[in-house]
Parts: structure tokens; sequence; C-alpha cells
């Protein structure tokens, strides 16, 4: 296969991003695929793979903004901060008022930090602290800082919630967030303790859950001639970038490692493509994306490739 892109498919629950990584590659019969953030097994819904070259773009891509729907689950902490864990603490008498539950959804919207969990994929001195985790260790993590930027029900909250009752939760955040780690944080700022019940991943970046495609679809699609039809194109994944119009001999330049000068261009670059140090699209002709470059203001201004796609 000769296609170059990427796919939005809806992870289905039980299957880690690596297994949903392999099945694609049978599937489209390209080894060149590779996920761009990874959702726990439990998880459902939103995993970008890039596909062929695009594989070589994943770090240019924005997806800082991650959307979630979870589920809350009051009076039950448990090791792994979700219902798949081992229960490690209980409360059956407890009993959380709306209005406890939205002082707490305020009180942790916005800039915080926030503690990786055992059971994740962060290593320290290259291993995995699930395997840590699974041996029975716990060690101390550095932190990381983090942004809540949208954390509330997606319907009316009751007057009370009792044991192993909880709203679902609509969370807007930064790239790097565990939302187990909120629901078990927001248990504790509770005193009720909490884990994570189900969670899908609505969006990541521009990448939704509406134009996500499920492995069966994807199966079809290729068997129909189709798969063009849902490849999104690497000049629209990063669409987030300025352009620069290329022509043909300056699109040769760039793809051998050249510099671009801003009077090799015949059409002039807009304002934002010529800040200093920032990041731009080389596309061509046919509207194809080139490489991405860098901007460089002095001493004479041109930009640079970073990334070339051949």
């Amino acid at each position: 296969m000769t296609n170059s892109g990427f796919l939005v498919i809806n992870k289905p629950p039980g299957y880690t991003s690596h297994q949903v990584v392999a099945m694609a590659r049978r599937i489209l019969a390209e080894r060149r695929i590779g996920h761009t953030g990874t959702l726990d097994p439990m998880a459902t819904g939103v995993l970008v793979l890039a596909v062929g070259k695009a594989t070589r773009l994943i770090s240019f891509l924005d997806e800082e903004r991650k959307l979630y729907r979870a589920q809350l689950v009051l009076g039950l902490t448990t090791d792994t901060q979700d219902l798949t864990g081992r229960e490690i603490a209980t409360q059956p008498g407890m009993a959380v008022s709306r209005e406890r539950l939205l002082a707490a959804l305020a009180f942790f919207t916005g800039a915080q930090v926030q503690t990786p969990p055992m059971y994740s994929a962060v290593k320290i001195n290259g291993e995995p602290l699930y395997k840590l985790a699974r041996a029975g260790k716990e060690i101390n993590r550095a932190t990381r800082k983090i942004t809540i930027y949208r954390l509330e029900p997606t319907e009316p909250l009751l007057p009370v919630y009792g044991f192993k009752e909880g709203p679902l939760l609509l969370v807007k955040c930064s790239r790097g967030t565990y939302i187990r780690t909120l629901c078990h944080d927001l248990g504790a700022y509770l005193r009720v303790g909490a884990c994570m019940g189900e969670l899908v991943r609505l969006a990541s970046g521009p990448f939704r859950l509406t134009e996500a495609l499920t492995l069966d679809e994807l199966m079809q699609a290729v068997n129909a001639g189709k798969l063009d039809e849902y490849l999104i194109p690497p000049v629209a994944a990063l669409a987030h970038l300025p352009m620069v119009l290329l022509n043909e001999a300056n699109a040769g330049r760039v793809q051998n490692g050249g510099r671009l000068l801003p009077q090799d261009l015949t059409e002039g670059p807009s304002p934002e493509a010529c800040r200093d140090r920032e990041l731009v699209r080389a596309v061509d002709v046919d509207g194809s994306l080139v490489a991405v470059l860098k901007y460089h203001q002095n001493p004479t201004p041109f930009w640079q490739p970073v990334r070339v796609l051949t």
C-alpha cells in the first residue's frame, strides 16, 4: 500500500493501543503505522493512527487538548484508579451532595499538578511503572503540570450520590492528563474515595469521534477501495501550521534539504509564516505536503526543512 495520512479509529474496549496498530497493519498491509497517543485497554474512542510517511509527522500534530467522557465512581478506591483494579478501600455509607460535587469540580478546573499513577507507561530508569506496580512496588513519581480546561457533568446532577454512584463527566484537558487520577483525586478531595468507570475519548486535538472508523469499518473501506475517503492527508492534518506555496523548482530544493528564501516564492508569504523559529507547511502546486519548515529571521530570512516527506 502506498497511501500516507492519518486515520481516526474508534478503539474497542479490551484492546491495547498497540494491538489496534497491529490489526491496522494487517488490514492495510502496511508496516509503517503508529498511534499518536495511548488509550488504556478499558477505554474506547479516538485513537489516531499515522500511516506510511505520515508516521514521520506525529510530533508536529496539534493534539495538545483532549476531550473525554468519564464515569466517576464514588466511595471506591482501587490500585489502578479504575474499576479494573483491586479494591483497596470502600465507604459503603458515604453520601455526596450536588453542592459538594460541584465545588470539587470547580476546584479541579484550571492549571494544576498531577502525579502519574503507578499503573501507567511512564518510565523510571527505563522501567515502565506498571511493571513495578505488578511486582507490588510503589515508588515516588515526579509530578507534572496539567490543565483541566473544562470539567462538568454531562447531565443534571442528582441531589445526592451514594456508594458506587457518580455522574458522567465531560473533561477537556491538556495532553498527559490521567483521567483515572483525576477521578481518584476528586474522591480524595471529597474524603470518600473514588475511581473511574468507563472512559471514552471524544476528541484529540482536531480529530473527533464523529469521524472515527471501527476496525470492521476500516476493513470494509479497504475491501471496497474507499480508504482514501477516510485517510486524512498530511497537509490537512497539519492545518494549524501556516503555509508557503512552492513551485516545482523550489519544491525540489526543499526535498533535498535546501533552504527556501522569501524571494524564491511565487506568492508572498503570510505574516504568520514569517515568525522567527516557528514552523510552517511547505505545499507543492498539487496541494500536497512537501515538508515542514522552520523560519529563521536573522541575519538573512530563510526557511529550513526540519522534516521532509520523500
